[in-house]
C-alpha cells in the first residue's frame, strides 16, 4: 500500500511541477521573453501572406522582424483566424497583432504603438459590372471580412443606408476567398483595405476595379493586450528607430512604391 503511495505522491508532484511549467509558458511576461510572437492573417497580402516558397513575408512581417532585430529578440510568426485574434491574445499564444491593424473602432479594446501609416476601405467590383460609385451597390451583394475594419465600417451608423441599400452583407473568413467569389459572380462587391484591394487586383486591372469614393479613412498600428505597456514601448521606440535608419521607407517602398510612413522620428 506504501508504495502505490509513493507513486502517487511522485506522480502527483510531477504532475504540480509540469503544470507550473505550463502555466508559466502561457502567461510569460512578453516584455522580458526573448522571442516576439506576432499574431497575423496569413491571407492578408501585402501585410502578411504565404509567398511562393511556403515562407510566411509582408510588409508588416518584415517590419516586425527588423523591430525584433532592434530589440535583440527572435521573431515568430504566428497565423491565426482573424476572428479568434482576442482570444489569440487573451491567452498568450501571441504577444502582438501586427497585420494591418486597424486602431479606429478598436481604440479602448488593445494597448496600441502610435500609428505608422494611413488606410481608407474602399470596393472592389468586377470592371464590366456596371458599378461605378457607392449608389451602384443598391440591391447588390456585398462581401466583407469577418471581423475586419470593413465590417466595422459597414455596421457604423454613419454607413447605415449604404448598408441598408445591400440586397445581402455577407461574411468570408478571408479576402482570397472573397476575391474567388467575386470572380465567380456569386457576390457582386467586396468591401477591404485599400492596400489589400490594389494587392489582390494587381495584374488583374482588365477585370477588377476599385470604386473611388471611400467608405471610411483609419489608421494601422501594432495592437496589444490592453495593459502591456513595456512591450508596447519597446516596440514602439524600435519602429521609430526603423524610420530613423532608412529602413521603413525601404521596405514601404518595396511594398507600395511609395514611403506611407506617418511616424515621425525626433
Amino acid at each position: 500500500m506504501k508504495k502505490f503511495q509513493k507513486i502517487g505522491a511522485l506522480l502527483l508532484t510531477g504532475c504540480l511541477i509540469f503544470g507550473m511549467s505550463a502555466c508559466g509558458s502561457s502567461s510569460k511576461n512578453t516584455a522580458d521573453d526573448d522571442t516576439l510572437v506576432v499574431g497575423f492573417d496569413q491571407n492578408f497580402p501585402p501585410f502578411g501572406y504565404k509567398n511562393d516558397k511556403g515562407e510566411f513575408t509582408g510588409f508588416d512581417l518584415e517590419m516586425a522582424k527588423a523591430a525584433a532585430d532592434k530589440m535583440g529578440m527572435k521573431i515568430k510568426y504566428q497565423p491565426i483566424d482573424w476572428d479568434a485574434k482576442d482570444m489569440e491574445l487573451d491567452a498568450g499564444n501571441i504577444d502582438c497583432i501586427w497585420n494591418g491593424f486597424t486602431i479606429q473602432g478598436r481604440e479602448k479594446q488593445y494597448t496600441w504603438t502610435d500609428p505608422y501609416m494611413d488606410n481608407s476601405q474602399v470596393f472592389v467590383v468586377k470592371k464590366d459590372s456596371g458599378i461605378k460609385d457607392q449608389a451602384g451597390l443598391k440591391d447588390q451583394i456585398v462581401e466583407v471580412q469577418k471581423e475586419s475594419a470593413a465590417e466595422s465600417a459597414l455596421n457604423d451608423d454613419g454607413n447605415k443606408d449604404l448598408k441598408a441599400s445591400f440586397s445581402q452583407l455577407l461574411t468570408v473568413a478571408d479576402y482570397n476567398t472573397a476575391m474567388m467569389d467575386l470572380e465567380q459572380g456569386s457576390v457582386n462587391a467586396i468591401a477591404m483595405d485599400i492596400f489589400v484591394a490594389k494587392n489582390q487586383i494587381k495584374g488583374k486591372e482588365d477585370t477588377f476595379t476599385i470604386l473611388d469614393d471611400q467608405l471610411s479613412t483609419e489608421q494601422y498600428a501594432v495592437g496589444f493586450k490592453k495593459g502591456n505597456d513595456k512591450l508596447r514601448d519597446k516596440v514602439e521606440k524600435a519602429l521609430l528607430e526603423l524610420v530613423k535608419d532608412g529602413t521603413f521607407k525601404k521596405l514601404s517602398e518595396k511594398y507600395f512604391e511609395t514611403d506611407v510612413c506617418i511616424l515621425k522620428a525626433e
